[in-house]
């Protein structure tokens, strides 16, 4: 049985500004575009989304909902600082370490020794430690697969630990909204409630043979993690072939100065796992998808690579001024990196799970 731990940075952006700005703490703080009507909102602070303010929103609409809010640009030199130091301390505990973004990753901890192994013990030190070395909160969830440990870490934000053991798995996956489950995007989300699966338990009752007929080769995937089985490992050091981020915006962008905005933060996000990996890419791939849901791509290769976000958001901003995008509303961009190469060389007995 394996031990795995996912940890998130609590409002990662903001508390950071929070942190640099005591004026900042306890005000509503929104890292992104500026509110008047170019960009969107890259996250914010805990006293922002009391007002309904959430990630990819645009920056006008958060303004709207809180007038009071304040609206900062981000400083992704800064938050890709004390994201290495926050990845450095996760190393310690075991090599198994598959960051997600700057402020987000998944350890296996399954062969540790720290703590004679105990997942939420070693969960426990990490917050700590890092709440001492940079004066931040990180929320973790221990479980023995990846789903469940990030369902965990949700559960109690911000700065909570959460253990979902093997014997509370399947009870709890049967209690989840499908629309919480892992590779269940919106559009899967409304097949799946269009054919009465509204639950984790209502997936259950289906047969694989049921569902390899509505959902083709997802239908594995959704047959175990309605049961509380999720295979996927923990990827410390393998190569990825590619990298990227989306966002699929609340209201359709029309002003190609959003989408230039929006993509910045994607460009930065794919930047920040780009580096933290220690990969090079060689070749962006933008993804448009246009309000009526008519989807294009575009790509482009370098001939020297690149890991910066600026370099990857001058790539895609020319890629965006080619399309129809402006004169058609957007309602969803990506950016993808591959033709990853490495930059640096990857690089006991299990001790059985203890809580």
């Amino acid at each position: 049985m394996r031990k795995i731990i996912h940890l998130d940075m609590d409002a990662f952006y903001a508390a950071v500004e929070q942190r640099d700005n005591p004026a900042l703490r306890g005000r509503p703080v929104v890292v992104g575009g500026a509110p008047d009507g170019r960009g969107v909102v890259a996250t914010c602070s805990y006293e922002a989304r009391r007002f309904g303010i959430r990630s990819a929103m645009p920056a006008s609409r958060a303004a709207r909902l809180c007038p009071d809010a304040v609206f900062l640009r981000p400083r992704f030199d800064v938050y890709r600082r004390v994201s290495s130091r926050i990845q450095a301390l996760f190393r310690e505990y075991t090599s198994l370490v598959e960051p997600l973004s700057l402020d987000e990753a998944y350890l296996d901890v399954s062969d540790a020794r720290a703590f004679r192994g105990s997942a939420t013990l070693i969960a426990g030190d990490i917050r700590r430690r890092v709440r001492t070395d940079t004066g931040l909160t990180i929320s973790a969830g221990v479980s023995y697969n990846k789903f469940l440990a990030k369902q965990a870490s949700d559960l109690d934000k911000p700065d909570g630990l959460r253990l979902i053991t093997p014997d509370q798995g399947p009870a709890f996956v049967a209690t989840l909204p499908v629309g919480r489950f892992h590779g269940v995007g919106q559009a899967t989300e409304r097949r799946m409630l269009a054919l009465g699966i509204r639950t984790g338990a209502d997936l259950r009752r289906w047969t694989l043979p049921a569902l390899q007929g509505a959902f083709g080769k997802r239908a594995q995937f959704y047959h175990d993690i309605a049961r509380g089985v999720d295979r996927r490992p923990v990827q410390g050091t393998r190569v990825r072939k590619s990298l990227g981020a989306e966002t699929t915006f609340p209201v359709d962008l029309r002003e190609p100065a959003d989408m230039v905005d929006a993509l910045a933060v994607l460009a930065e996000r794919v930047a920040a796992s780009l580096n933290a990996r220690g990969l090079l890419a060689r070749t962006v791939t933008l993804k448009v998808k246009y309000a009526d849901f008519d989807q294009i791509s575009r790509s482009r290769t370098a001939r020297e690579p690149f890991r910066s976000g600026a370099g990857i958001l001058r790539q895609v901003e020319q890629m965006l001024a080619a399309t129809e995008a402006g004169p058609r509303a957007v309602r969803l961009l990506g950016v993808t990196l591959s033709a990853l190469e490495s930059v640096s060389p990857a690089g006991g007995e299990q001790l059985g799970w203890e809580f």
